[in-house]
């Protein structure tokens, strides 16, 4: 299970949506918001108010006369309730 959750995003966005319980989080493409809930909540023992997602646009990366696209990912934003945290992220 935890090799679903690829890991947790820490830009200056991510770093305020925690002071109001909402974690960032890269998971892999195929997961559906139920799924990254019971994921959520059975990792890290906290109750899951809402999820929300979305698909990044792809970036092309090259390597000399190969060009190529970096993997494709689903980043999620998990809120939490209030009384609750998530011990990675103290």
């Amino acid at each position: 299970m935890i090799d679903l959750v690829k890991y947790p995003v820490v830009t200056e966005k991510s770093c305020r949506l925690i002071e109001i319980n909402q974690y960032t989080f890269d998971v892999d493409l195929r997961l559906t918001k139920p799924q990254i809930k019971k994921l959520v909540e059975n990792l890290f023992s906290v109750n899951v108010i809402a999820v929300n997602t979305h698909r990044p646009p792809r970036k092309k990366r090259r390597m000399g006369l190969v060009q190529g696209y970096k993997t494709r990912y689903k980043r999620v934003i998990v809120t939490i309730k209030p009384d609750q945290s998530i011990p990675i992220f103290n």
